[in-house]
């Protein structure tokens, strides 16, 4: 995705970098801690691409999507007062066992100063950075955080971790060695946006749940199908992966800072749905009406966007939840929603044949009880979905 930095606000507007990874680095949670504290998060991140790249960092301190009942969490909601007491990347080699590289890492600053003070909800940008990156490596992204008060303040994903990371306590971002860091347990705490500078034939932003993420398939191994489909389109397109685990489609239709950064796309693929039946009990006129709003809401933004809307995909719903799916499906395909200019069946292609097409295929669950799509419907969909495109 094209970004820049307006100086007044840190919005994203449109001019040379596109996301470097197709990690998704959405927001469905936010730490609630008894006290301040001071700690370290790496996290080794595989790039579209190596060599010489010149990095900046975008990052928005507000939740993006709701995570289970809004408790913990709640779309949109606004992030707390932090600091960012240090950033770097760094060559990550081959083996994720919490170290860099020696003498690879490359501070990240922020208007010239290796500090940074966060307001709540705001959004900024990093300086531009520039660092070369072996064949086959990964990069590192550690920074040191330190909250000012206690309770609700920094948003981070905590559905499904898919890459390696570590984490821990105090100030040890400069440190190359593993000392004193352990993995991280469902603690994914990274910039909103990784960019790299690279001019594209197209921005494509994923817009989903936990599907979308890739939640369930196996970690580091970028086996999910949007990771599949940026791998088969290659770098010349550009990918951003906004799912996000328990995330449904009237956090989207808020049009807060989750809907925000889809904006950014040419091109939006959008499926959402199946927390919206499932723990939002949403009736199919309600979740019509939210994916109706997210289209409006997108064209608004940029007239020329293109939508491309996935069936819900099946999730082994039953009795009322099932019918709703069904209605939902059969208006996505009947292709009546206003503004939509495709339809990729996401559902069919997972599905049972019918009737039992409410329910996912068995090879595709990532357990006998969990109808999260695997690595191999990963592969499935994305297939399909190049053939298709």
């Amino acid at each position: 995705m094209y970004i820049e930095k307006d100086e007044e606000t840190g919005a994203l507007s449109q001019v040379g970098y596109t996301s470097a990874t197709v990690v998704s680095t959405a927001a469905n949670y936010i730490m609630d801690r008894p006290e301040p504290f001071t700690h370290t998060f790496r996290t080794y991140i595989r790039l579209r691409e190596s060599g010489k790249l010149n990095f900046k960092l975008w990052h928005s301190n507000a939740v993006d999507s709701t995570w289970n009942l809004g408790q913990e969490a709640s779309g949109s909601e606004l992030g707390g007062e932090w600091r960012i007491e240090a950033a770097y990347i760094a060559d990550g080699g081959v083996e994720m066992n919490g170290a860099v590289q020696e003498q690879t890492q490359v501070a990240v600053l922020f208007d010239g100063s290796t500090t940074r003070n966060v307001k709540p909800g705001e959004s900024f940008w990093s300086d531009e950075i520039a660092m070369e990156l072996p064949e086959g490596h990964l990069m590192v992204f550690t920074w040191t955080l330190t909250t000012r008060s206690p309770g609700r303040t920094i948003p981070y994903n905590v559905e499904g971790i898919l890459v390696s990371a570590y984490d821990a306590p105090g100030n040890l971002a400069a440190q190359e060695s593993a000392e004193s860091f352990a993995l991280s347990d469902n603690l994914l705490v990274l910039p909103s946006f990784i960019g790299y500078k690279k001019q594209v034939n197209k921005k494509l932003v994923f817009l989903g749940d936990s599907i979308t993420q890739g939640v369930r398939t196996l970690k580091d191994e970028y086996e999910y199908w949007v990771a599949r489909i940026a791998a088969g389109l290659g770098a010349n397109y550009g990918v951003w992966n906004l799912g996000s685990g328990w995330a449904r489609a009237y956090d989207a239709s808020a049009d807060g800072a989750w809907l925000n950064k889809a904006k950014q796309g040419d091109e939006v693929v959008i499926v959402l749905g199946v927390n919206d039946i499932d723990i939002g009990n949403r009736s199919s006129e309600e979740l019509l009406s939210d994916l109706t709003v997210i289209i409006s809401k997108l064209k608004e933004a940029n007239a020329e966007v293109k939508i491309i809307l996935g069936t819900v995909p099946p999730f082994n719903f039953q009795d009322e939840r099932e019918q709703t799916w069904r209605s939902v499906n059969s208006e996505i395909l009947s292709n009546n929603l206003a503004g939509v200019n495709r339809v990729f069946d996401i559902a069919g292609l997972l599905s049972l044949p019918a009737p039992n097409d409410h329910r996912i295929r068995p090879e595709y669950m990532s357990n006998t009880d969990d109808p999260h799509p695997n690595g191999t419907a990963g592969k499935a969909i994305a297939d399909a979905f190049l053939n298709w495109y």
